[in-house]
């Protein structure tokens, strides 16, 4: 199923007809009658969108809304506002209720669909709420009270139209409002100069070029890469349907009347900010969580996940070239004992200091990271013999030559013991990682033996 669709009306008939028209593409129908069974199917069955009808035997659809919005399980799921009522009121309220979209009843099939397609495939772009998944551990974030203040770009081809809605705009939002041509709306270089960000949301109504102007300028912004994550409001002809739905399949993030009123555009531009924040949101803490899946969160450096595919990258680079690489496993000397005088805080600083130091010494192209409690596997592109024994004794010294200052004033003497292991050239074939690390693992235990802070070596990797 393309996704799981609760449909909200009291009339019969109509949640037929919507529930054979969602079967036949695929979709998964939900029914309710009731806005009570629309709240409780909402926590329970957690539909990817609702389809609520605005008359409801027990309370107005706008409550409805409300409720939705405000319960930390529901408050992100897209709902499509259907309503009899043609008065501009009724989509006011609806939009400033929480409404994604309102549609006028009778509904039109393909508008319908290219609706639901548009909002699901925004969802799905935003990935997964984490609020659903830490809601029940408590740890979700709460709602943002605070919006910040966004950038709105009108692009239209007649002069007028756009004073219209810059002024009915700056009259209702406090958002801020500007007017670009075309060629300034497809100018990454120059939206991003000066460290700005693109447009929030784009509003546009582009005829230069026939009919279809708005939909081509619709199809740039969101191939581009600083414009495609901007919501992108179309303004069409009223009542033509296959360029809506056109412009809905293109990636709009809504398509309004010409003639619509600056209070209901504002609303709209509110709900195309909620999702697009949503969405912003979701793709910052996808970047984080995969950001921290590769970082040590004590010192920064980043972990044994991250470091040993791009140790397979070097070696693979050594293979092509014919060129030696280098592998060190660095190991704090005695530092059990460091904990147990002075205890894990001190620990902690004595790691994060030896993790700059270490840092501080390598070149930006070499890998550093930290593999266990005390170890740290570094890795040397082409890096032979004589240059590996320099950088290693350049470590040890700048490790033990001066002592780590503790949080307590205590000056403490720190020492590390190092191994290293230096692939021969094997061109055309890439040494296996694993054995270049054994094989530095080796040369560290023969440091430890031979009583630390010392550096011994594996000339060689199996």
């Amino acid at each position: 199923m393309n996704g799981r669709i609760l449909i909200v009306d009291d009339v019969a008939t109509n949640r037929i007809v919507y529930r054979a028209w969602l079967a036949a593409a695929f979709y998964d129908p939900l029914l309710a009658a009731t806005g009570e069974a629309c709240l409780h199917m909402a926590r329970t069955d957690k539909p990817d969108l609702i389809l609520l009808d605005l008359s409801l035997p027990d309370m107005m659809g706008a409550e409805v809304l409300k409720r939705l919005r405000t319960a930390p399980e529901t408050r992100n799921i897209p709902v499509i506002v259907l309503t009899a009522a043609r008065a501009e009121l009724a989509r006011v309220d609806a939009f400033a209720a929480g409404a994604d979209d309102v549609l006028t009843k009778p509904v039109h099939e393909p508008i319908l669909l290219a609706r639901l397609r548009n909002l699901l495939r925004s969802r799905g772009d935003a990935g997964i709420s984490q609020n659903e998944q830490l809601q029940p551990a408590g740890l979700a974030e709460p709602a943002l009270t605070f919006e910040p203040r966004a950038t709105i770009a009108l692009v239209a081809s007649r002069p007028d139209t756009l004073l219209r809605w810059q002024q009915e705009l700056q009259q209702q939002t406090r958002d801020h409002v500007v007017i670009v041509s075309r060629t300034q709306a497809l100018a990454d270089v120059a939206m991003a100069e000066d460290g700005h960000s693109a447009p929030d949301v784009f509003i546009i109504n582009d005829d230069f070029g026939g009919a279809n102007g708005s939909l081509r300028l619709l199809s740039e912004l969101k191939s581009h890469a600083l414009t495609r994550h901007s919501a992108v409001c179309v303004v069409n002809l009223p009542d033509d349907q296959q360029s809506a739905t056109m412009a809905f399949d293109l990636g709009a993030d809504d398509a309004v009347d010409p003639e619509i009123s600056g209070r209901e555009l504002a609303l709209r531009v509110r709900s195309l900010l909620r999702r697009k924040r949503h969405a912003d949101r979701q793709r910052a803490s996808v970047q984080d969580n995969l950001r921290l899946a590769m970082i040590d969160p004590l010192t920064g450096l980043h972990n044994r996940r991250y470091a040993l595919p791009r140790l397979e990258a070097i070696a693979a680079q050594a293979a092509t070239e014919g060129e030696e690489f280098a592998v060190m496993v660095v190991d704090l000397d005695n530092f059990k004992q460091v904990n147990d005088r002075f205890g894990h805080a001190a620990g902690d600083q004595v790691l994060v200091e030896v993790a700059n130091r270490l840092t501080s010494n390598l070149r930006m192209t070499d890998v550093l990271a930290r593999i266990g409690g005390e170890e740290f596997l570094i890795a040397l592109p082409r890096t032979a013999l004589h240059e590996a024994r320099r950088v290693a004794e350049r470590l040890r010294r700048a490790i033990k030559e001066m002592p780590v200052r503790l949080g307590s004033g205590t000056a403490l003497t720190v020492t590390v013991s190092i191994g290293v292991a230096v692939s021969a050239p094997a061109a055309g074939r890439a040494p296996q990682v694993d054995s270049v690390i054994e094989q530095a693992d080796l040369a560290l235990l023969d440091a430890k033996t031979a009583g630390r802070n010392r550096v011994t070596f594996r000339l060689t990797a199996a």
